[in-house]
């Protein structure tokens, strides 16, 4: 039987690594995208196309090209970038940068990849609960919030649009997860992430589709 094939972006650190390496142990043919390769990633990716940043429009159709012929079953946009600004010193640079990265990248990549994701596809965005605009009660990152926000507003606006071609799109945030972006500082592991965000992934249905989860399964409010 041909394995279901999976291309996850920012595949070769954090949350990205550990889905590689969850979808390859559950037999996945795993693409992994990055901007560098890691060893980890090549020993659990069947295709590593890397020299990719996903918010260059060149790149991400160089990426489109490097999978030609191939057709996939799950798209998951992990790729993200973290700056913590405060009211007073914000950063206009930076706060553009995550909106480029953590928002327009996804769709960019989503949209460059339809031709091969067929019925019953899925598209996966790890996104965050500081989008959730109901859930902030603390201010601040003023970039990571709005891009995100944008992002799960794009992911409702695909699982509408998809729907009719029987493709399911999901908003999913992983947690406070133990990586580079925040210093490491997180609650769980990024290998309790990926579980958690793959076992979303396979109740997501055309029925559900356009939700807003956490990654133990709780919904979260927009």
């Amino acid at each position: 039987m041909t394995p279901r094939k999976v291309v996850i972006t920012g595949a070769n650190r954090g949350i990205g690594l550990a889905l590689a390496q969850h979808y390859q142990q559950a037999g996945w043919a795993v693409i992994g995208v990055c901007r560098e390769r890691s060893a980890e990633l090549e020993a659990a990716a069947s295709q590593v196309i890397d020299a990719i940043d996903v918010t260059r429009e060149a790149d991400v159709a160089r990426l489109a090209e490097c999978l030609a012929g191939q057709s996939l079953d799950l798209l998951i946009n992990n790729a993200g970038m973290l700056h913590d600004e405060s009211l007073g010193a914000l950063d206009f640079d930076a706060i553009r940068a995550q909106m480029e990265i953590n928002a327009y990248a996804p769709l960019r990549v989503t949209q460059a990849l339809l031709g091969y994701l067929g019925e019953g596809a899925k598209v996966a965005n790890v996104t965050s609960r500081m989008g959730s605009i109901a859930d902030n009660d603390s201010g601040g990152r003023y970039g990571y919030r709005a891009s995100k926000a944008a992002l799960n507003a794009f992911g409702k606006s695909l699982a509408v649009d998809l729907a009719p071609r029987g493709i399911a799109v999901a908003q999913l945030h992983p947690g406070y997860v133990q990586t580079r972006m925040v210093n490491f500082g997180g609650r769980i592991s990024p290998q309790e992430a990926a579980a958690g965000i793959a076992e979303r992934i396979a109740a997501l249905t055309l029925a559900t589709s356009g939700g807003f989860w956490h990654s133990n399964g709780e919904p979260l409010p927009w």
